[in-house]
C-alpha cells in the first residue's frame, strides 16, 4: 500500500514537472540540490518499507528537511563563493546508491528462493513420476 502510494507520487510530480513552467537559471542550482535530496529521501523510504520499519513522520521530517538543508547549503555556498552543494551531492548520490543496492538485493533475493523453490517442486515432481 504504502510502495504503491510512492510509486503514485512519483508518477503525479513527473506529470506535474511536465508541465510546470521553466526555472529561471538563477534558481537551477537550488531546484537540482533540492531534488537529489528528496530523491534520497524517497529511495530511502522504499529501503525502509522492505526492511518493514517504514515510519512516515520520518519519511515526511526527511523530505522536507532534506530538501531545506541542502537548499540552504547551496545557498551558503553561493554566498562564500564555495562549492558546498557538491558536499551535499556526495552525501545524497551515496545514499541512493546504498538504498539502491538494499532495493536490488531485497527484490534479487525474493527471486532466488522464488526460483529455487519452483526447482524443488519440480524434481519434486520428477521424483514422484519416476517412483510411480
Amino acid at each position: 500500500m504504502i510502495l504503491m502510494a510512492i510509486v503514485i507520487g512519483c508518477i503525479l510530480g513527473a506529470v506535474i514537472g511536465i508541465y510546470a513552467p521553466l526555472v529561471p537559471y538563477t534558481y537551477s542550482g537550488y531546484l537540482a540540490i533540492a531534488i537529489i535530496a528528496a530523491l534520497d529521501s524517497v529511495f530511502g523510504g522504499i529501503a525502509a518499507t522492505l526492511k518493514k520499519n517504514f515510519d512516515l513522520k520520518v519519511f515526511v521530517t526527511g523530505f522536507f528537511g532534506n530538501a531545506i538543508l541542502s537548499i540552504l547549503l547551496t545557498f551558503l555556498g553561493e554566498k562564500l563563493n564555495v562549492d558546498i552543494y557538491l558536499a551535499a551531492i556526495v552525501v545524497f548520490v551515496g545514499r541512493m546508491f546504498n538504498n539502491l543496492a538494499i532495493i536490488r538485493r531485497y527484490y534479487l533475493s525474493k527471486w532466488t528462493s522464488k526460483k529455487q523453490e519452483n526447482e524443488q517442486v519440480e524434481s519434486a515432481e520428477k521424483t514422484e513420476e519416476t517412483s510411480k
